[in-house]
């Protein structure tokens, strides 16, 4: 049986989480996590080579399971989200210009335009630079992100959402947006676990 092509985010993206990954993890370790998140090599085909750059380069979901395969379960997933969380920062950096996040004007908004605003921004940035298909839904009290094809859990099977890089970022993102107030931010449906998409809710009244 073939394999599902792989997805993926832009070279931008991708140099955002690794920057997000060597920030929590250190260069060396990420450098040793790499050659997990490698394609298989399967009888008969032969070895990547540097002109090859789709085969030889790690997918998300591969990277994320090898956090799980290095560190555990629990451990691995806790390292994840706080990845996610890194790569505020450098989102901000790659692209808080180009989206108007950055702006005097968008942090003048009041809050609930801003997280609107944010939110909208994102999940447009999402559906341009990946093969991600994100769509958002939001009512009184929740706002729920719908990943109808997820990078973050391609080809994986597991008992629980596992797409915990997504779900640390819109904790960190909603707590920079608010300016320093924590959400709920759940993932309750996932690809891995058999779910027609992978589903992020978020509780727009603050935790603290």
């Amino acid at each position: 049986m073939n394999e599902l092509p792989a997805l993926s985010y832009s070279d931008r993206m991708d140099r955002v989480i690794l920057l997000a990954m060597e920030e929590i993890l250190g260069h060396a370790e990420v450098e040793a996590l790499l050659p997990l998140a490698l394609p298989p090599i399967h009888p008969g085909q032969p070895p990547g080579n540097d002109q090859d750059a789709e085969f030889t380069r790690p997918s998300l979901s591969r990277l994320q399971a090898a956090f799980e395969t290095a560190y555990g379960i629990h451990a691995g997933r806790g390292l994840l989200l706080r990845v996610g969380r890194a790569c505020i920062k450098y989102c901000l950096r790659e692209f808080g210009s180009e989206l108007g996040l950055t702006d005097l004007a968008f942090r003048l908004l009041p809050l609930p335009t801003r997280i609107r605003t944010g939110s909208e921004k994102l999940a447009g940035l999402f559906n341009r630079i990946s093969e991600e298909s994100v769509q958002l839904e939001v009512d009184e009290r929740y706002t729920t992100w719908n990943f109808l094809r997820c990078p973050l859990c391609r080809e994986r099977h597991s008992d629980s959402p596992c797409c915990v890089v997504a779900v640390g970022l819109l904790q960190e993102g909603l707590f920079w947006v608010s300016g320093g107030r924590n959400y709920l931010v759940e993932e309750t449906k996932c690809i891995a676990c058999g779910d027609s998409a992978c589903t992020i809710v978020i509780d727009r009244t603050p935790m603290s």
